[in-house]
């Protein structure tokens, strides 16, 4: 891991098959959390995280025990450990969509954890029931690892800058409905209810995670309209005049299709700067979504944070 590019190329066509299979197995591992986890904010209970080896659950209470999930990208396998110290683990190569359900359920039953979840996949089009889908079954372990990479880099400068801001905001996470890494910024007022429409997924979760005004930034490997790897930023209600804002750097842009900023991953990939591009990316869309909601930025906002300097109040 460490001899290859901390940007490292993933062109979406390059690995499309295997990311539509660790796009479903995502959905699994979620929706275990889904059943257990008791409801938080705009579905922040079903998000998973980045870890250096790869993607998290994070602690899921089971009575009085817990038990976590965790896709490991360095040695691709899934491991599930309980706090009462037991553990069990199977390679993620070989597995279809079919097999990785099948397995995951039984190793949390040899486990004494006893549940059930939608078979059915969220937020996707036509989809096929989890134990019948033997048709996405690739797994390209360097596409993995390179994903990864990505994934770890886009974490740290999310983190970066979520720091500079005080008021509500989510922490940096996974959803694996939509299966993107996203931060997101919140004014404090409350938003006009979401019209909803998102393929299978409750109109009422949605509506609830819409609740408040927002701005929201992330990155996904890219599908439809956009069939390379992106970053984007939207805000939630756009307010009038967000798109037309001048925002950077130069190969951003808004999609029309989307109704989102976009800044392809090869732009940041590819610069002199990768940290500060994204970083460039990130800000000046946020301060078109606040600008043009007048939102209250002086009391929202501060420096951004830095490592053992305390903030100053």
């Amino acid at each position: 891991m460490s001899a290859e590019s901390p940007w490292p190329e993933l062109p979406l066509q390059a690995w499309r098959a295997t990311y539509e299979t660790l796009h479903l197995w995502t959905q699994i591992v979620g929706k275990i959390r889904l059943t257990r986890a008791p409801w938080l904010n705009h579905s922040w209970h079903v998000a998973l995280y980045a870890t250096a080896r790869g993607l998290t659950t994070s602690p899921i209470p089971d009575g009085t025990r817990t038990f976590q999930i965790d896709l490991d990208f360095i040695d691709h396998d899934l491991r599930i450990a309980t706090s009462d110290g037991a553990r069990r683990q199977f390679a993620l190569a070989g597995q279809s969509v079919a097999s990785f359900y099948a397995a995951i359920m039984a190793a949390l039953d040899d486990l004494g954890i006893h549940l059930a979840i939608d078979e059915i996949s969220s937020e996707l089009p036509e989809p096929v029931r989890f134990s019948a889908d033997n048709l996405h079954a690739t797994y390209d372990p360097d596409a993995v690892r390179r994903f990864l990479q990505i994934l770890v880099n886009v974490d740290r400068v999310f983190k970066q800058f979520r720091t500079g801001f005080l008021g509500k905001a989510s922490p940096v996470h996974f959803f694996w409905g939509s299966f993107d890494l996203t931060v997101t910024r919140f004014s404090g007022r409350r938003a006009p209810r979401h019209p909803g429409g998102i393929p299978n997924l409750s109109d009422d979760v949605t509506c609830e995670a819409y609740s408040h005004e927002e701005s929201s930034a992330g990155l996904w490997p890219g599908s439809g309209a956009i069939d390379y790897p992106a970053f984007y930023s939207y805000a939630y209600p756009e307010p009038p005049g967000f798109r037309t804002a001048k925002v950077g750097p130069n190969a951003a842009f808004f999609s029309e299709a989307l109704g989102e900023f976009i800044l392809p991953y090869d732009a940041v990939r590819n610069a002199a700067e990768p940290d500060r591009t994204l970083l460039e990316f990130l800000q000046s869309t946020y301060e078109a979504a606040a600008d043009a909601a007048k939102w209250d930025r002086d009391a929202l906002e501060c420096p951004p944070g830095q490592p053992r300097v305390v903030r100053q109040v």
